[in-house]
C-alpha cells in the first residue's frame, strides 16, 4: 500500500518551552492549516507532546474528528541543556558533524534515529494516510535522512508553520514541500 505522511511543523508559538502557547498568529495560522488540510482524507495524526504542535492541529482534528495521538519522539530535538549565546553556530556545526553533542543535548544523528522510528512504525502500519506535527529542527533531520542535501540552510528557510508531504511507494521515498509561506500570513 502506498503512504502518505503529512510532515507539518507547528505554528508560531510564543517560545521554546514545551509548554509554550501558539500567538494570537499562531492560533490564526492553525485555522489556515485546518483549512489547508482539510480536503484530505486522514486516518491518523501523531503529534509532538509539546503544546504548540497539539494547538497546532487541534482546529483539524476537532473538525474531522480524528484523535491526537502524542509521541515523544516527535519532541523537538535538544541541543543542549545550557544557554548558548551562539546557539546558531552551534546548530549549523551538527549539520556538518551528525555525531556533535553538547551538554545535555542530543545529536543530530540521535534525533534523526528518533523521529525516523515514527517514519518507520507508520510505513509498517496499516493505516494510508498520517500527519506528524513536530518541530523544525526534527523535522529538517528527518528529510535528511532522505536527501543529504537537506541542511542548516534548508532548516533556516521553514516557516510557521510548515507543510512537507512524504510520499512511499515500493519503499521509495519521496517529498516535497506543500505548504506556500502567504498560507502563513
Amino acid at each position: 500500500m502506498d503512504k502518505n505522511i503529512y510532515l507539518i511543523r507547528h505554528c508560531e508559538a510564543d517560545g521554546q518551552l514545551a509548554d509554550a502557547l501558539l500567538t494570537e498568529k499562531g492560533i490564526i495560522q492553525a485555522n489556515k492549516l485546518s483549512d489547508f488540510l482539510s480536503p484530505l482524507a486522514i486516518d491518523r495524526i501523531i503529534a509532538s507532546p509539546f503544546l504548540r504542535a497539539v494547538q497546532s492541529i487541534e482546529p483539524y482534528a476537532k473538525k474531522q474528528n480524528v484523535e491526537i495521538e502524542l509521541d515523544h519522539r516527535l519532541s523537538e530535538r535538544i541541543l543542549s541543556s545550557i544557554s548558548l549565546t551562539d546557539w546558531m553556530e552551534k546548530l549549523a556545526e551538527t549539520y556538518r558533524d551528525m555525531d556533535v553533542t553538547y551538554v545535555g543535548g542530543e545529536s543530530s544523528k540521535e534525533a534523526m534515529k528518533r523521529i525516523v522510528k515514527v517514519i518507520d512504525e507508520v510505513v509498517a502500519s496499516d493505516v494510508e494516510n498520517t500527519i506528524l506535527v513536530t518541530h523544525g529542527n526534527i523535522l529538517s533531520l528527518c528529510l535528511r535522512n532522505y536527501d543529504k542535501n537537506v541542511g542548516f540552510e534548508q532548516w533556516k528557510s521553514f516557516s510557521n508553520p510548515d507543510v512537507f508531504l512524504m510520499k512511499i511507494s515500493q519503499n521509495k521515498f519521496h517529498y516535497k514541500r506543500i505548504w506556500e509561506e502567504r498560507n502563513s500570513k
